[in-house]
């Protein structure tokens, strides 16, 4: 990883809890029936967490610009119409260690349930052994890929700290 690419600080955060299991939402983890199209159109997450980690960025946004993927209109379940999701290559780093991932973003104009707020950012990564709600973390992003900003939707190139 070169120049462009940042760390932003993060909590993990509890989401709606439908990635990686039945919901009352679904009856299957959402992840589950998504993971064989992505890998149909040339992204493998195979060896990642059946899951989403959301780590919230507070009081940092973000903005998806060029992402690595981007699968438009994916005819995942039956229970509402197709999604668009885009996909950037990012790090997690926890306890002293780097765990290879994608920041995921179902595009919210596409969703009809489940919208997250634009501080929260979802990753699909390797296992992380012993990761819990509010743990501190760090996400290495590419910032040609997603920008992050402050609250108020300034550029925060301040986020390498």
């Amino acid at each position: 990883m070169d120049a462009g690419w940042i760390w932003i600080p993060g909590k993990v955060a509890r989401g709606y809890r439908v990635a990686s299991a039945p919901s009352r939402d679904y009856p299957y983890g959402t992840l589950e029936r998504q993971r064989p199209i992505f890998k149909s159109l040339g992204l493998d997450l195979d060896a990642c967490f059946n899951g989403t980690l959301n780590v919230d960025i507070h009081p940092l946004t973000f903005s998806v610009l060029r992402p690595q993927y981007t699968f438009e209109r994916v005819a995942w379940t039956d229970l509402h119409p197709p999604e668009t999701f885009s996909f950037s290559r990012c790090l997690v780093h926890y306890k002293g260690l780097d765990y290879d991932g994608w920041a995921y973003y179902p595009h919210p104009e596409t969703k009809e349930r489940h919208f997250q707020n634009p501080s929260l950012l979802e990753v699909i990564a390797l296992p992380i052994p012993d990761i819990q709600y509010g743990d501190a973390v760090k996400l290495r992003i590419n910032s040609g890929e997603i920008e992050i900003s402050t609250l108020n939707g300034v550029p925060n190139s301040a986020a390498n700290s």
